[in-house]
């Protein structure tokens, strides 16, 4: 199973970075997909995921309304819409695929993608 994650960059406070994260290996249209963060000296955490057929997603609570998860089964690709970035956005970002139920602990995943970068300025 491969996970590549890409998208990430700099971007100025208020603007908007799109997230992608190819799939192969696995059974895309089966699998939840995430997103995680993690910043400089902190532990990895959720912030957003898919279920198999994109019907049902779950954000952190400081992404809601900000942020989109959506998936495209027929490239085997899911995407994070980010908008309104904000500094404390800032962080590897990884996407996650499991084959459990959709939620936000990172043991409900089984394959890591090598995260990308996101770099916000104030």
């Amino acid at each position: 199973v491969q996970l590549q994650a890409s998208g990430g960059g700099l971007v100025q406070a208020g603007g908007s970075l799109r997230l992608s994260c190819a799939a192969s290996g696995l059974t895309f249209s089966s699998s939840i997909m995430g997103w995680f963060r993690q910043a400089p000296g902190k532990e990895r955490v959720f912030v957003a995921a898919i279920s198999g057929s994109g019907g049902s997603t779950y954000y952190v609570d400081s992404v809601k309304g900000r942020f989109t998860i959506t998936r495209d089964n027929a490239k085997n690709t899911v995407f994070l819409q980010m908008n309104s970035l904000k500094p404390e956005d800032a962080a590897v970002y990884y996407c996650a695929a499991g084959s459990k139920l959709l939620g936000r602990d990172t043991r409900m995943y089984d394959y890591w993608g090598q995260g990308t970068q996101v770099t916000v300025s104030s």
